[in-house]
């Protein structure tokens, strides 16, 4: 059975194309509104069952966050797979701050990779709202991601690398 996200409360929470703009714990400046130092956010969902959702093709959403943590996942799964090769915590932090240098597609443009998920920005200020969130979630769970995939010696964690590997969704990480 897939992991859903437990953020199934949406009253309050802002949204742009669909997304819920969740609290983030993040000291990255962006739209996302700032939560508790010591409670869960989506980002510590995403990477706490990454390693179980990862071996799912299909995910039933029950809920909009789902949309947000299948997005994450994604990601995750993206961005082990440019740690793959890299060999030092040093290296591995290169290889994400130039995944965070791309580009970050919106639904409706060429390289979103769910399309249908999120519905399409109804404006361009919504589009920019949407990337800068996606921006700002995307750099978190990267700094995050690097903590558990390295251990504290700087030596790659082989039992989170090993996951680059997989397809989520039967989607092929690039």
């Amino acid at each position: 059975m897939v992991y859903h996200s437990s953020f199934v409360d949406e009253e309050g929470v802002s949204k742009a194309c669909g997304c819920p703009l969740l609290p983030l714990k993040s000291h990255i400046k962006g739209p996302a509104p700032v939560s508790e130092q010591d409670s869960t956010d989506i980002i510590d969902e995403a990477i706490t069952f990454f390693r179980a959702n990862v071996f799912f093709k299909n995910f039933d959403i029950q809920c909009s966050a789902d949309k947000l943590l299948i997005y994450l996942t994604l990601y995750i799964n993206v961005a082990l797979k440019r740690l793959e090769g890299c060999r030092t915590l040093a290296e591995g932090t290169k290889a994400i701050i130039n995944l965070g240098l791309e580009k970050v597609p919106v639904p409706g443009e060429a390289g979103f990779p769910f399309p249908g998920l999120f519905s399409a920005p109804q404006s361009q200020k919504e589009a920019k709202l949407f990337r800068e969130y996606l921006k700002q979630i995307r750099e978190e769970t990267s700094g995050r991601l690097l903590s558990v995939a390295y251990r504290a010696n700087g030596t790659p964690n082989k039992w989170w690398l090993a996951f680059a590997k997989r397809k989520f969704m039967n989607i092929i990480a690039t």
